[in-house]
Order: C-alpha cells, then sequence, then structure tokens
C-alpha cells in the first residue's frame, strides 16, 4: 500500500518532514526518573511489555474525478488526440464517466485506554472518509474521530470492542533529561511493527506552532512513524512522534515528539468535549529584548511585553499596554512563549493571579480566563497605507507627519486615533534595522501617547536628560502593535 508523501519545511540543508496521511515521524523519550541510568543491556522486554497497546493506521479518502476536460491541449490531427479524448476526458473511453478514486494512506497511533481511545497525529487522519487500525495482534478493528487539535496536530480516534483492550500510560515529559533513554515504535514506511531506541537530544524544540513543545531524539524515526508514541524506559508515553529533519526524507536521527505533557491535556478535552478549550487572557504580547528592558530600567529581558489590551479579560481586569508580565498563577514568566503555553493550559473561567512590572512597581491583578477559541473567531480589520502630510519632522532615521481622522480613517483605526506615520525611513539607520517602515504609525514614546510632532521630539530629550541610552516606542502596523526600542544617541 502506497504512503503519500506531505509537506516539507525546508531548514538549512535538509527539509522538516511532515506527515500526512501516511506517517513521518520523530521520536522523544522522557525518563520518568531524576538518577542516572546504565544503557540497558536490551530493549526487548520493553517492547513486549507495550506492544500490544501500539497500533498501525490505514486511511482511505475518497477523491473525486475531474470535473471538467482540464487536460492538455493538443492540434487537431495530433497522434495523441485521440488517446488523450478518450483517457484524460472525465467521462472516460466511450463517454462512460469514471469512478472516484480512492488514496490510501498509513500512520501510526497507540491506545490509551482499555475503552478504546487511540491517540495519533491529526495529518494522519486529515480528510479521511474511513479509518481503520491494526493492532499487534492482527486484530482490526474500524475507528471514528472523537476530534481534533490542528495547534498541536494532535487527533483522538475511538473503537469498539467487546473486550477490555490494551494500553498504555502517559508520563511526565517534563522530567526527561538530554541523554535518557528512549525508545519509539510505529509503522515505518508501511512495513508493519517496528522498534527503534535513541536518547533525548534537546527539549522545548519549537518547530512552527503556537504551543510547540517538542522533544527531538536521534532514535530512528521514518515517514509511517508518525502519531506513534515515545517511550521512557518505564513504558510510559512521553511523546507523540511527528516530525524529522531530513534532505531526502529519510532519518538522519533528527526528530521530533510532541511532548506527552501538552498532549495529555489535549486529548482529555478532545475526549470530554470533542474539541479543545484554552484559557485566554485577552493581550497581545512581544518578548522583552535587552533593549527594551534598558529602556524601561527592568532588571532583567524576562517576562512578556503588553503591547495591547482589547475588549476582554485582561482589559477588564486593569491591564494596560507597557505593562510587562512576570508572573502567572504563582508562576514565573520567562517569555511569550512560555506564558501563552501557561494560559492556555488553564482551566476556562478560572479567576488566576498575574503580576505586572508598571512604571517601575509591581501591580497584582486578578483576572478570570475567557475561552481562546471564541476569542479568535472574531475578525480584525486590515490596515491600508497612511498618506503623505505636509508638515513633517526628521528624527531618529526617519521623516514622520502626524496621523489624522482621514488617514485613520483609511488605515481602518478610529476616527480619534493619534500618532504620527513614518513618511520615509532611511535604510542605514537604527530604526529600520529595528524593522521599522514606512507606513507604520509610531502611538507611544516613553509609554506616552504621541499626537504632535513636538510630543515625540519632548520624548527624546526627556530620555537624554535622564541619561537614557534609548528610548521605548509604541508601533503600529496594520493595526499590530509592538514596542521598539530606538537608540537616542544618534540625535
Amino acid at each position: 500500500m502506497a504512503i503519500n508523501p506531505q509537506d516539507q519545511l525546508r531548514r538549512g540543508f535538509g527539509a522538516l518532514l511532515w506527515a500526512g496521511a501516511l506517517g513521518l515521524a520523530l521520536v522523544i523519550g522522557e525518563a520518568g526518573r531524576s538518577d542516572a541510568r546504565a544503557a540497558p543491556d536490551s530493549f526487548a522486554g520493553l517492547a513486549e511489555q507495550v506492544s500490544p497497546a501500539v497500533v498501525n493506521i490505514t486511511t482511505s479518502t475518497t477523491v473525486a474525478a475531474p470535473l471538467g476536460p482540464d487536460g492538455p491541449q493538443l492540434p487537431p490531427g495530433s497522434p495523441f488526440e485521440e488517446f488523450f479524448r478518450d483517457f484524460m476526458n472525465p467521462d472516460g473511453p466511450g463517454g462512460q464517466r469514471r469512478a472516484p478514486q480512492h488514496s490510501n494512506a498509513l500512520g501510526s497511533g497507540f491506545i490509551i485506554s482499555e475503552d478504546g481511545y487511540i491517540v495519533t497525529n491529526n495529518h494522519v487522519i486529515d480528510g479521511a472518509d474511513e479509518i481503520e487500525i491494526e493492532m499487534f495482534s492482527g486484530r482490526r478493528l474500524d475507528a471514528e474521530l472523537v476530534g481534533r487539535d490542528e495547534q498541536t496536530d494532535i487527533a483522538l480516534l475511538k473503537v469498539k470492542s467487546d473486550e477490555p483492550l490494551p494500553f498504555v500510560p502517559f508520563g511526565d515529559s517534563d522530567q526527561m533529561r538530554v541523554g535518557d533513554w528512549v525508545m519509539a515504535m510505529g509503522n515505518p514506511l508501511g512495513q508493519g511493527f517496528s522498534v527503534s531506541a535513541g536518547i533525548v537530544s534537546a527539549r522545548n524544540r519549537a518547530l512552527s506552532g503556537t504551543y510547540d513543545d517538542f522533544l527531538q531524539t536521534d532514535a530512528a524515526i521514518n515517514r509511517g512513524n508518525s502519531g506513534g508514541p515515545l517511550f521512557n524506559m518505564d513504558g510510559q508515553v512521553i511523546g507523540v512522534n511527528t516530525a524529522i529533519l531530513s534532505p531526502n526524507g529519510g532519518s538522519i536521527g533528527i526528530g521530533f515528539s510532541m511532548a506527552s505533557n501538552v498532549v495529555s491535556k489535549v486529548t482529555t478535552q478532545l475526549r470530554d468535549f470533542g474539541e479543545t478549550r484554552r484559557g485566554w487572557l485577552g493581550v497581545r504580547i512581544q518578548d522583552v529584548t535587552p533593549d527594551v528592558a534598558e529602556a524601561m530600567s527592568l532588571s532583567a529581558a524576562e517576562g512578556a511585553l503588553v503591547t495591547e489590551v482589547p475588549d476582554g479579560p485582561a482589559k477588564d481586569a486593569g491591564m494596560q499596554s507597557g505593562d510587562v508580565i512576570t508572573s502567572f498563577d504563582g508562576q514565573a514568566v520567562k517569555d511569550t512563549r512560555e506564558l501563552v503555553r501557561k494560559v492556555a493550559d488553564t482551566e476556562v473561567g478560572r479567576a488566576v493571579r498575574v503580576v505586572v512590572q508598571r512604571a517601575n512597581r509591581s501591580e497584582t491583578l486578578l483576572i478570570t480566563l475567557g475561552r481562546r477559541e471564541e476569542a479568535e473567531a472574531t475578525a480584525t480589520p486590515a490596515a491600508a497605507q497612511a498618506p503623505a502630510e505636509p508638515q513633517s519632522l526628521d528624527v531618529l532615521g526617519m521623516t514622520l507627519i502626524p496621523l489624522d481622522a482621514d488617514a485613520a480613517d483609511q488605515m481602518g483605526l478610529p476616527a480619534d486615533a493619534t500618532g504620527l506615520v513614518i513618511r520615509d525611513i532611511d535604510d542605514g539607520s537604527t530604526a529600520y534595522e529595528k524593522g521599522l517602515r514606512a507606513g507604520d504609525v509610531i502611538a507611544e514614546a516613553g509609554q506616552q501617547k504621541v499626537a504632535r510632532l513636538s510630543d515625540l521630539q519632548a520624548r527624546i530629550d526627556e530620555a537624554k536628560q535622564a541619561g537614557r541610552k534609548s528610548l521605548l516606542l509604541l508601533v503600529r502596523r496594520e493595526g499590530e502593535p509592538r514596542f521598539v526600542a530606538l537608540s537616542v544617541e544618534e540625535e
């Protein structure tokens, strides 16, 4: 049975391969112990213990026949004209319409409960009309989709059985250390049940998703392994094999497995609700860079800097643009990625304490979380280009003009929006290096609104008088805000 190749994300010399309906996989492991463990003499005992709960997954997808004659155009009298008329025409030879075709794909998965819940990758079953699982014993069962999460590429299936099924438990992926032994199982290249072993090569890898937390492993993973389990030496699942980095589609010892502490939360929600229900704080944030920390007089470049507070839970609790979130629900926040994951893992409707740094002092806010999926369903207007204004100011490598009501309307901003529009920018300036471009709007400087050109100049003068090397600007581009720290020493 053929395996269908999927998208490849080019990374340097090779490609990050994701399994679609076939099963491209990676593996990573976690150990449940903190003490050092010697290399095992054999993985045979572990393989025998967990193999009854690992399954091969076969999907079938119906592909409709073409709706029109989209084949090659041939000149009249061509010797191939009759051939293409008969075999490329949607009605087929003799005018008889061709039947829909079926596409099959392979992947892997594992049973997590005796009543038949099965975990795999979403891309393994995406678009499938029929899903069948094959157990190590050779038993085959039809599976139904319970729910799926594209954000983490996880899907939950369910099979019916008259007798309890063997299953494997989740382990604690946070306990895994670089160098710990792990074992992967799956259906590589459609060859059936296969085992590979290696170590955890790295932790906390991020590939392309908002909630990524991958374990990297050198255990051999190939196409068809996607959705299969990565085990620690206690037979617990500490990762779901998802992707590999490869120049040729085969294993070169760089595989990625979604950490079990992410997967277990997702599967619980899919089982209970058929969908995910992630917490939502209601802020737009960015990382605190060293120059931003210096401009804000912060002791360290840590936390999540709030760039905007739209209507939502955070705004209701008093959160402000320019706040730096340093703690969420009693846990320190290192950066934006960490905060996003902490918020998403928290129950919708729960009230949590959020500590922020505001104007060199600490504030604690009590925020009742909303639901992210509902918030993301709300569309945001796009912005347009800003027109030129006669009055301008050349400063910090930029030519600026005031934002008036007409310009705000064209940019999709409220009529009373204020700020300065970048009409031109020197491509050799620090502002350009920091990503500012013509058409961006500077809304704040030094955490104060700027409506006139003199406002910005005043903020620059104040920063110099205070001995600060940089000035923090709040910049909006197509409605999206971010903070940028620019050096005032160029002036």
